[in-house]
């Protein structure tokens, strides 16, 4: 059976490709919420999904999104059958469009802000993973022993929160929350189980 993770993970990395050598064609592809609002450039907010700033940014989200991809992917094909490849973009695009709703109610009126890469989207996936199978293991850059999710995650919500709140960082972390949260919201709807299994963990 075919991977959508993989598919998306093909068309990110040619489409950021495309982007390095050309810069016309990633100011194009940026989300920037002022051209959205006054000039109709709604495709934007779906557009900025597959282009990055760089390889760093680029690898760092795809790597982020074969791991929990993948492994969401398979808990949900066992779960759902062929049901599971709906599920997933909608999870994944529905992630990525609605972490662009934060940055557009902070920005609509800066022409100067713009945002890129699938940041939004592939936390959507994050945090639907760790909501789906909250005692999963994960490994932070540097820290050499493993973090339950049900652990990691709410830290990393109080940290996304802080670091918007704090600013200056050239990050979207507004996009980021909004991703994750949506991600939550998503495994809520199509099994509320879920929510209920994450909460007895702290009981």
């Amino acid at each position: 059976m075919f991977s959508i993770t993989f598919i998306i993970i093909g068309l990110t990395v040619l489409i950021s490709y495309q982007g390095f050598s050309n810069d016309l064609f990633k100011e194009k592809s940026m989300y920037m919420p002022y051209r959205v609002k006054y000039n109709n450039e709604y495709y934007r907010i779906m557009s900025h999904i597959f282009v990055h700033g760089d390889w760093g940014h680029l690898c760092f989200n795809m790597f982020s999104l074969y791991f929990l991809g993948s492994f969401l992917e398979t808990q949900w094909t066992y779960e759902f059958g062929l049901s599971a490849n709906y599920y997933f973009i909608a999870l994944y695009f529905g992630g990525g469009v609605v972490a662009t709703l934060w940055p557009f109610y902070r920005n609509s009126e800066n022409a100067l802000y713009r945002s890129l890469g699938a940041s939004g989207a592939v936390s959507s996936v994050i945090f639907g993973a760790m909501l789906w199978q909250p005692e999963l293991e994960l490994y932070l850059m540097f820290i050499p022993i493993p973090i339950k999710a049900y652990v990691l995650g709410p830290l990393y919500l109080l940290y996304e929160y802080y670091s918007m709140k704090r600013g200056g960082s050239g990050i979207a972390h507004d996009a980021h929350l909004g991703g994750a949260l949506f991600g939550i919201l998503f495994v809520l709807l199509i099994d509320s189980n879920k929510g209920i299994e994450f909460l007895a963990l702290f009981l």
